[in-house]
């Protein structure tokens, strides 16, 4: 198969300490077993696939699932591509990275795996979404989400009898009054930049177009038109934030929420372990960003955390079907959601981690967005630009940072604006 050899040349570019770590995958010469190679991504979850490659593999009599979890899984992945060393399934996040390696046309077209009836629309569209050029077919099982938001500590608020704010007027009115009575509404840690981006995506899911940066690289939009708005009310919560949130990291702020330094935490479900370890005994629960003011308008911030491409080249198609059949079933899924306390991409009853209660209803109508981020090139260090623009009290910061996201993005992407605009003269009728 045909393979887009400037996206070759850009991996070629990161990873190639990593070569030859993990090895091919084939027919067991031992035991005759057809061998399916998957390698993930998630770190955090290696207990969890070890205990699923296990269930496996003792209720299958002629297929052996090995599951790989390196660290820094998605580069090692780019160097076996390189050499052209293709594991049958990878399982990855739905971000910038799937978006290239499906525009290498390294991804097999699932289209007729019937496990894709059983997952929410809205996951599915996510990943169309992530497509730099529209393509025919559907290339990766959505199979367990995350959610970001606000996370609050459940005791305090009904201590105050607080209601959860459903637009942005109604949540700084409710910060107010956290600090009237004399506590502290958040405690970030900017120190390490890639938080920033959790408040900025949770603002932005209700504030600009799901698919805005398709949108700039077809050249119909700006993102100084779209995400002023965004800007100025990330940069409002350091009105309610403790002093200096550019000097504590994530755990300390982790460690601060946890110990009742703050009322609320704007971050993702992930951080609650982190926080639990501090503080097992603390009661939080969440609740949707609510950043327009008319409360319709507002969504839940929630991504495909991890989901599953069978590769192109993989040779046994139907086990590997039948791998995603068995990670398909709900008790392997409710596994995995204990474990990692995720959001389920199928339809059906799954039981949910308690501090998602107030996201439930978002989750079972699927009224869910991606993350901005998961369409940002690495490259451009978006988080490291917002946090630069929260640190600037110059009267035009606003002005300044929105002109260079355009024109970062311009730099970091030309090679795919001009494919992408190349593609829109080809095809004008194409959306």
């Amino acid at each position: 198969m045909k393979r887009n050899k400037a996206v070759f040349a850009c991996l070629a570019l990161t990873g190639a300490a990593a070569a030859g770590m993990i090895s091919g995958c084939g027919m067991d010469e031992n035991n005759g077993k057809v061998v399916v190679e998957m390698v993930q991504y998630k770190q955090e979850a290696v207990k969890v696939f070890e205990e699923l490659e296990k269930k496996f593999n003792e209720t299958h009599d002629d297929i052996e699932l090995k599951i790989d979890s390196p660290n820094d899984a998605v580069t090692i992945l780019k160097t076996r591509f390189i050499r052209e060393d293709y594991p049958d399934i990878i399982g990855i996040g739905g971000d910038i990275n799937y978006s290239n390696f499906l525009d290498s046309d390294l991804l097999m077209d699932i289209s007729d795996y019937e496990g894709l009836q059983d997952v929410k629309q809205s996951y599915l569209d996510i990943d169309k979404e992530l497509e730099f050029i529209p393509k025919e077919g559907t290339y990766a099982l959505p199979y367990v989400a995350n959610a970001a938001g606000v996370l609050y500590n459940k005791d305090v608020f009904e201590e105050h009898g607080w209601e959860i704010p459903e637009t942005w007027d109604e949540f700084l009115s409710l910060c107010d009054e956290i600090e009237a009575e004399g506590m502290q509404p958040f405690f970030f840690g900017f120190k390490d930049a890639w938080t920033c981006l959790a408040p900025w995506n949770a603002i932005a899911v209700d504030l600009a177009p799901s698919d805005l940066c398709a949108q700039v690289n077809r050249g119909n939009a700006t993102f100084a038109d779209n995400y002023r708005e965004v800007a100025e009310q990330t940069r409002q919560l350091l009105d309610y934030a403790q002093d200096d949130p550019f000097a504590y990291s994530y755990n300390d702020a982790c460690t601060a929420f946890a110990n009742g330094e703050a009322v609320m935490y704007p971050i993702g479900s992930y951080a609650v372990p982190q926080i639990k370890s501090v503080n097992p005994d603390i009661n939080i629960d969440s609740f949707v960003m609510p950043a327009s003011n008319n409360p319709e308008e507002n969504v839940l911030n929630s991504g495909n955390d991890l989901q599953f491409s069978v590769m192109a080249e993989c040779e046994n198609k139907e086990a590997a079907y039948e791998v995603l059949d068995f990670l398909m079933e709900d008790e392997n899924i409710q596994m995995y959601l204990d474990d990692q306390n995720a959001v389920p991409c199928k339809k059906g009853e799954f039981e949910l981690p308690s501090m998602l209660d107030g996201m439930r209803t978002y989750i079972e109508e699927g009224k869910v967005v991606d993350y901005q981020d998961h369409h940002y090139p690495s490259e451009m260090s978006v988080d490291a630009m917002i946090q630069t623009y929260l640190l600037d009290d110059s009267e035009n910061a606003t002005d300044t940072f929105l002109k260079k996201f355009d024109t970062n993005w311009k730099r970091y992407n030309r090679d795919l604006i001009r494919k992408v605009q190349d593609y829109q003269k080809e095809n004008p009728d194409a959306e």
